[in-house]
């Protein structure tokens, strides 16, 4: 036999192998049993949704913005952005915090305090989104005047979105706490899209004009039919793995722990939103429309995030019960590199491809095409220390972790009235991205310093080794 054969059968052989272990590798990711088998399965399942989530959101906003044109199209984008900021503010934290003791009453047998979280935090959530709703209509009422008539009627009709909302989210933390990604991620980010969008259409048939009133019918019924679909759903499931029993209530301690987490997340969406919401005092609802296009095109890096932290904050939270630093460590370690690798693959496909992406809103998108680049540049320092605000929030921090993005929100909010206003939509970008590369690296500094760990993806070992 030739040198050649023999080669060719050992590279044969050494393909085999590799095919082998990758199978085997995939194997145990299916059919492991244990907490990192099932963090992730976890995290492929909650990647998966959010690819598929970010396609059917991404396609929405497309046919949205080809439907209405820039103009309304912008108009429906700044009230709908206020639908997040207050859906986000209503649970008080407790859309966060409820992953956290879940995943604890569940560790440790403690069944009348879970089922005590269970029903207060739903309860809690839904009263004060009321409450900011009959509020916001109360301002709109008396002060209308001062709004746009554009924004007006679009304002009105959308702030009755806030309590479906609401629900939704605090019942994606209870249901992330038990461990069930996908009835916390599948009314929100796959139901509720495609049921804007089937509105949308039903509104073109039934000749409705395709404007922001029309998309803001069409987001109330989609969020109250998402949000009473997720209740449905969790509540058949509770019953069956939290047998009925007498309920406990530790409404202080609750507040106590999920009001810095409210700070955490209020701060987030103020980073989040203020480029649009600063963007619409100083330009037009067309440029507004062009620069949240970039924004949500360049933000489909973020869904990895997402994932791997919905998939993962609940066992941050056990294994921190449980004292096991030695695992929590490790699994943090795997968290961030889950987290930046496919960030890093993402946002050079995105970038690649921006221009047409863009293109398919309306030839106008493409003008938002060079921001997409400042804003890569953030997204992906914030992948290079992965999920830290989880890791901060579920392991005790919370407090340092919302004085950490206080501070980036204070700066975002300071770049965008400096930058705005002479370099527009570039302004925004790099306000924008540079809050969020400031916050990861403060957060990084934290959890090194306060938990020992270092976080930061292209360093091996953690901090005290």
């Amino acid at each position: 036999m030739s040198t050649q054969d023999l080669a060719g059968r050992a590279g044969q052989s050494e393909t085999a192998k590799g095919l082998h272990a990758a199978l085997g590798r995939l194997l145990s990711l299916v059919q492991g049993e244990d907490d990192r088998g099932r963090a992730q399965r976890g995290a492929l399942l909650a990647f998966s949704i959010r690819v598929a989530s970010a396609a059917i959101a991404y396609l929405s906003q497309v046919l949205l913005a080809r439907w209405m044109g820039s103009f309304e199209y912008g108009i429906f984008v700044f009230v709908w952005v206020w639908v997040l900021i207050l859906g986000g503010l209503a649970p008080l934290g407790l859309s966060t915090a409820t992953i956290r003791f879940v995943a604890e009453y569940k560790e440790r047998g403690r069944l009348p305090l879970l089922r005590g979280l269970l029903l207060g935090s739903r309860l809690i959530s839904v009263g004060v989104s009321t409450v900011l709703m009959l509020a916001g209509l109360g301002a709109l009422a008396l002060f209308g005047d001062l709004v746009q008539h554009y924004y007006l009627l679009p304002a009105i009709l959308i702030l009755f979105c806030l309590p479906a909302y609401t629900i939704e989210d605090v019942q994606d933390g209870i249901a992330r706490g038990k461990g069930w990604i996908d009835i916390a991620l599948v009314p929100p980010y796959i139901l509720r899209p495609l049921l804007i969008l089937l509105g949308m259409i039903a509104a073109i048939a039934l000749g409705f004009p395709m404007t922001a009133v029309t998309a803001a019918g069409a987001a109330i019924v989609a969020c109250w039919v998402a949000g009473l679909v997720q209740v449905f759903v969790l509540e058949r499931r509770l019953r069956q793995t939290v047998p009925a029993g007498r309920r406990c209530y530790r409404t202080g301690l609750w507040l106590k722990t999920s009001l810095p987490m409210l700070l955490l997340h209020g701060f987030e969406l103020v980073m989040q939103n203020t480029d649009v919401l600063v963007l619409s005092l100083y330009m037009t609802p067309s440029d507004v429309a062009v620069y949240f296009a970039a924004l949500k095109t360049m933000g489909l890096i973020t869904f990895v995030h997402f994932a791997v932290a919905a998939a993962a904050a609940n066992r941050f939270s056990a294994y921190n019960a449980r004292g096991d630093k030695a695992e929590l460590s490790a699994f943090v370690r795997e968290a961030v590199r889950w987290t930046f690798w496919p960030s890093l693959a993402a946002a050079i496909g995105l970038l690649a491809l921006g221009w047409p992406l863009l293109w398919l809103f309306g030839p106008e998108f493409t003008a938002g095409y060079p921001a997409m680049f400042v804003l890569a540049v953030g997204f992906l320092v914030r992948a290079a220390v992965g999920p830290a605000e989880h890791v901060l929030a579920m392991l005790g921090e919370q407090s340092r972790c919302a004085a950490v993005l206080f501070a980036a929100a204070g700066l975002n909010i300071a770049l965008n009235f400096l930058l705005i206003p002479h370099y527009g939509l570039m302004g925004a970008a790099a306000a924008t991205s540079a809050s969020i590369a400031a916050a990861a690296v403060l957060m990084l500094m934290v959890a090194k310093r306060r938990l020992g760990l270092d976080i930061l993806v292209w360093r091996r070992g953690e901090a005290g080794h």
